[in-house]
């Protein structure tokens, strides 16, 4: 196996190389059984150069204040355990995106088309990853992005599918624009969340700090664009196509990148869809009619079935586990 990464790295290295060489070379990052092979690779490379890359940061104190955070908040968290391993794979994740985010740029140098890399938060987890400009980005369980430091016009680009939240360096000769499926996210640096799920029918972005401007896109035109303030929530509906902006309580919709959801009013239905995201579980409502009961609580650090406990306290439901899914049935049943 060792030979055949070292293969398809020369090939991307070659004088000669094709996009698709180097495509095969980046596909390597998300195959769990070539990880220690990868990485291996990777610093090796790294050790050889005569000088670090210019933007390649001092990885020591940034690994120092991540975990000088985490046994902040590991003080203050009850289920130690549980949580420090939780952190400990936040603090992974980011410096593995970091480092592979330095080395894809470092590619760019002699690509003759943009480089875009991609990352997947799969069911039951939330992912975070720092780009090379200094940006961060939490995605949210279920979803992907594809960017580039060095897109089209030279702006940096995302293409996103699901949820993600965005705390955006600031370069204003540089726009970083997220791509949803509608429209078009203009960004100089800012904080924000955008929701863009193939299943569900609206997009929603919701601005926490600076401002952004939604744009037409290939797929959607607006009569002009629109500005948005801190405080304000842009929600497109697919089918209408009526674009609508109100003012909300922004931490409703950006508190699951600390690991808690707040549900306010929320029927039974789009509560399951949550679930099944952030635990990576399969519900089943056996009731139809219980689907437009409401449900107002927050999810912490609770596992799954305490959260159904208390849920079953707030609504008149029962649940059960069958193999491997999860029934919710009146409490007549």
């Amino acid at each position: 196996m060792k030979k055949q990464v070292q293969h398809i790295f020369d090939k991307a290295y070659s004088q000669n190389n094709s996009l698709s060489d180097r495509q095969e070379m980046l596909s390597l990052f998300h195959q769990p059984e070539k990880e220690f092979e990868v990485k291996e690779k990777l610093l090796e490379d790294l050790s050889t150069q005569n000088a670090k890359p210019p933007s390649l940061p001092d990885f020591k104190n940034l690994f120092n204040k991540l975990w000088a955070k985490i046994e902040k908040e590991q003080k203050q968290n009850k289920t130690k355990v549980r949580f420090l391993y939780h952190a400990v794979k936040i603090a992974a994740a980011i410096l593995v995106g970091l480092f592979i985010g330095i080395y894809v740029t470092s590619l760019q140098e002699t690509a003759d088309a943009p480089v875009y890399y991609a990352a997947h938060s799969p069911k039951g987890s939330v992912s975070e990853m720092i780009l090379p400009d200094g940006s961060v980005i939490f995605l949210n369980a279920d979803s992907r992005i594809r960017y580039s430091v060095e897109g089209k016009e030279g702006n940096r680009e995302v293409f996103l599918e699901g949820e993600a939240w965005f705390d955006v360096e600031k370069n204003k000769n540089k726009p970083f624009i997220v791509h949803t499926p509608y429209y078009d996210v203009n960004v100089t640096g800012t904080q924000f969340n955008v929701k863009t799920y193939k299943t569900e029918n609206e997009i929603i972005t919701t601005l926490e700090e600076g401002q952004i401007i939604i744009q037409s896109s290939e797929n959607f035109k607006l009569a002009q664009d629109v500005i948005v303030r801190p405080g304000e929530q842009v929600v497109l509906n697919k089918d209408s196509k009526i674009l609508t902006i109100k003012e909300v309580n922004t931490s409703w919709y950006t508190s699951w990148k600390d690991n808690k959801l707040i549900f306010v009013n929320m029927n039974l239905k789009d509560l399951v869809v949550l679930l099944e995201r952030k635990y990576g579980v399969d519900i089943e409502i056996k009731n139809k009619e219980i689907l437009d009961l409401h449900f107002d609580g927050t999810i912490k650090n609770e596992s799954i079935i305490e959260f159904l406990e208390i849920v079953k306290k707030a609504l008149p439901i029962n649940y059960k586990i069958v193999g491997q899914k999860i029934e919710i049935t009146d409490n007549k049943n």
